[in-house]
């Protein structure tokens, strides 16, 4: 199944004909549960690009991403660096909500890791941010906690070039820490500042 996965993402020329794959993909049982396909809010033309791990329920019934109270969260930390969802694109490494708001298994996230792997090559962003640890350990094969590595630039491999990346907490996290805020604060400058130099 990951092996058919990889072979229709990377027959997607467009975002849009990667959306239409997707909804056309049957090989993720997560699909089964999810009331709607989450693929990305934003602009496609974006410079920055983030990336959570997996839709939740107000993002399920709406079909887009981060737009329950850790999206609106997300909404006010763009906002205060000069950005908004016109200026961003915003996607997750599974496209589709687990049952119950539960992790997504290690073969679920392998099983959707090529569709999003082609969704950044597609949006070619300068910068790309993951959001939490598990969209981090997926994309780039890392196995730091959140704490270790966020605020730390390392590089993203896509369509033969090296994309800017940087890890940060989980809006969703920040919610349940706020004290962790103004590190996420100190990430958002950063990104602010590597956007303003490229």
């Amino acid at each position: 199944m990951i092996a058919a996965a990889r072979d229709l993402a990377a027959s997607a020329q467009s975002l849009d004909a990667l959306r239409a794959c997707l909804e056309a993909f049957d090989g993720c049982n997560l699909k089964l549960t999810a009331k709607n396909l989450v693929f990305a809010d934003g602009n496609p033309s974006a410079r920055v690009m983030f990336v959570g791990e997996a839709p939740g329920r107000d993002e399920d019934l709406q079909g887009k991403p981060f737009v329950g109270r850790s999206g609106q969260l997300l909404d006010r930390m763009l906002e205060a660096i000069g950005y908004d969802r016109s200026s961003a694109y915003i996607a997750n490494v599974v496209p589709w909500r687990p049952p119950g708001n539960r992790t997504p298994t290690p073969q679920e996230t392998e099983i959707c890791r090529p569709f999003i792997a082609r969704q950044i090559a597609l949006v070619d962003p300068d910068v790309l941010v993951f959001l939490g640890a598990a969209s981090a350990k997926t994309l780039l094969g890392v196995q730091d906690g959140i704490r270790k590595m966020r605020g730390k630039w390392m590089t993203y491999p896509a369509g033969g070039k090296e994309i800017s990346a940087i890890a940060t907490y989980h809006p969703a996290y920040l919610l349940r820490s706020p004290l962790e805020k103004r590190l996420s604060w100190r990430d958002f400058l950063a990104i602010r500042q590597s956007l303003s130099k490229q």
